[in-house]
């Protein structure tokens, strides 16, 4: 029954006494309760005690709460005892709970032991993130074989060079929409590199060149090429613009320039019987092309000198004013003269094995030797020049003329192997034959002259292009071409 009157308590510690209580008690108001407590706390040298506290509490809510406060969790270990008589809480001795056998006896560190619960679930959680990632590996493995995404195309190195004021092709940014505009027509060409289409852009005719995904190193190496500043040429094939298309199973990559509907050198000489005026037109343009590749230009945008590599007349195309334009740089490189080195890019193709110059087939073209590449295009020009002649009618009605061929057709099979090329043109030296006819037009007789000193067997014997163009223009103007 409770007291109708107030309960003596023992007081201790730190403000549990009122102030003026006596011998160390306080009076609770009527109803009211004695408490003890114990806490563990930090002493002044870091180590955890426990302290007693005693005192009154009062009758109202907050007292009988607090005597039941023992049963939630404290954040640092902490009991209390209540009682209703006088002096009860002198008897009081309420005690700590003892800590999980596993606890750190660091200050103020004591973690959980883990249950088996515990690590079960985080054993499972792990088992799933490694799935999770394996699948997504696999699916971007599959995608990626699938549709393998080329580079996109060099951009510019500072905000002025998004315009194309060197002429080489449209503004970086308009040519990355120029596929979505493209409208296919007919496939006109193939090749190992890919596929050439006839396509219409904004009502004008194309060419559009579509790689194969493995021939990505192609695509970038030409893209990079024809976008090198001061590239614009009449005897260049004119460049419009680069892109990639896809659909998300497959990706194109394109290359869009001028179509040319004549076709390439190659399929022009097969129906096509040249006069004079005529091959030395196509001549003078053709190595016109060379001349400005090989060329470097200095400048604060200065064009580097390019090497081909790859000429033949597969790679020459015809256009509807007679002239030519070289095409298809893939496998160019350039000179660095800042560096005094030569840019080399990185593809597995090695050039078409009828026109390799002696020193490529004999694997002894220096490749840090700019000069040596530009000797290796004119090797490659003398066959093409060749193969122009040939095609050259002469006599009274001017009805004198071979029939189309390939260089050393007559030597080697139509697809011959390293092998077959070096036994002929460095084992045993042949070059194509010059039929007698060319003897007696002087024409003729001048470009065979000229061919002979670019197919030299020791490249610096060889004529520069920038000679050969030198040669060829006063012999237009003459009208006859006479080798100084």
């Amino acid at each position: 029954m409770r007291l109708s009157r107030g309960i003596v308590c023992e007081c201790a510690g730190v403000s549990a006494c009122p102030d003026g209580a006596l011998n160390g008690t306080c009076t609770t108001q009527p109803g009211g309760y004695c408490f003890v407590t114990v806490e563990e706390l930090y002493d002044e040298n870091g180590i955890m005690v426990p302290e007693r506290t005693a005192g009154c509490l009062p009758p109202d809510e907050s007292g009988f709460m607090q005597c039941k406060s023992s049963q939630v969790p404290h954040q640092t270990p902490k009991v209390i005892e209540c009682c209703e008589k006088d002096l009860c809480n002198r008897r009081l001795r309420p005690q700590l709970p003892e800590p999980p056998p596993d606890m750190t006896d660091a200050p103020g560190l004591r973690p959980a032991a883990p249950t088996s619960q515990t690590i079960l679930m985080a054993a499972a959680l792990c088992v799933a993130l490694l799935a999770f990632l394996a699948a997504f590996w696999l699916l971007f493995r599959k995608r990626r074989r699938g549709c393998k995404r080329p580079p996109s195309p060099p951009a510019p190195t500072h905000h002025a060079e998004i315009s194309s004021g060197s002429g080489s092709g449209l503004p970086l940014l308009v040519q990355r929409t120029v596929a979505k505009q493209i409208q296919m027509v007919e496939s006109i060409g193939k090749g190992r590199y890919g596929e050439v289409w006839l396509a219409r852009w904004r009502g004008e005719k194309v060419a559009v060149k579509v790689f194969f995904t493995t021939e990505e190193a192609s695509w970038f190496r030409e893209t990079e090429i024809y976008q090198t500043v001061l590239m614009r040429h009449e005897n260049i094939l004119g460049f419009i613009a680069a892109d990639i298309k896809g659909t998300g199973s497959w990706t194109q990559m394109l290359l869009i320039t001028d179509y040319h509907e004549n076709g390439s050198l190659h399929d022009y000489l097969q129906t096509v019987v040249l006069d004079t005026n005529s091959l030395m037109t196509m001549a003078y343009s053709i190595v016109s092309g060379l001349a400005h590749l090989h060329m470097d230009i200095f400048g604060t945008k200065g064009k580097p000198a390019i090497a081909h590599r790859d000429i033949k007349s597969k790679n020459i195309l015809v256009k509807r004013n007679g002239q030519c334009a070289i095409a298809d740089f893939g496998l160019a490189v350039r000179y660095v003269a800042e560096r005094n080195e030569v840019d080399i890019a990185p593809n597995t193709r090695v050039g078409t094995r009828r026109y390799m110059a002696p020193e490529v087939l004999d694997e002894k073209l220096d490749v840090t030797n700019f000069e040596a590449f530009k000797m290796a295009d004119m090797y490659s020009l003398g066959l093409v020049l060749w193969e122009m002649c040939r095609r050259c009618a002469t006599g009274d009605k001017a009805q004198h003329a071979e029939p189309y061929a390939l260089p050393y057709h007559e030597h080697v099979p139509p697809d011959p192997s390293f092998e077959d090329m070096h036994g002929v043109v460095v084992a045993r030296r042949v070059r194509p034959a010059r039929p007698a006819r060319w003897r007696v037009e002087p024409a003729l007789a001048a470009a065979s002259a000229l061919m002979a000193e670019c197919w030299h067997h020791n490249p610096p014997v060889r004529l520069t292009a920038l000679r050969v163009k030198k040669t060829l223009a006063r012999a237009r103007a003459e009208g006859a071409v006479k080798l100084v």
